[in-house]
């Protein structure tokens, strides 16, 4: 599987919980800007990559380089805080990473509750088996 930077430079921004114009700002870009590389429509250049890297708390090669699963795992994993990565809604479900059912010991049946703050965003916690 080859490396995309589009896809680190989403995964990164998730970790940290930016938003598009945040990053935006940071960098000295415009919004529109930081979607099309997340797109993979262009590429930031050389400049940009070293204040994303530094952003971000990367090292450039991990920018441009590294799995998504290596910048997942980075250093919020010995705090107990973990990044499963982007996950798509399909046909109405989302299907839960094979790295968070291990986790958080996920089993057939177990039941989870999905709660929403429309600025804070979503979270899901096991709350045990219904039936």
């Amino acid at each position: 599987m080859s490396v995309k930077i589009c896809d680190n430079l989403r995964v990164l921004r998730a970790k940290e919980r930016y938003s598009l114009e945040d990053v935006a700002e940071i960098i000295g870009v415009s919004r529109q800007s930081v979607a099309k590389w997340e797109s993979g429509e262009s590429l930031p250049d050389i400049d940009k990559c070293v204040k994303l890297a530094k952003l971000y708390k990367v090292t450039l090669d991990d920018l441009v380089s590294a799995t998504i699963e290596e910048l997942e795992m980075e250093d919020d994993e010995e705090k107990g805080k973990y990044c499963f990565g982007v996950v798509k809604l399909q046909d109405g479900k989302v299907i839960v990473p094979d790295k968070a059912k291990e986790v958080f010991k996920l089993d057939e049946g177990d039941a989870l509750m999905f709660l929403g703050d429309k600025k804070k965003g979503m979270a899901l916690f096991k709350v045990g088996k219904l039936f």
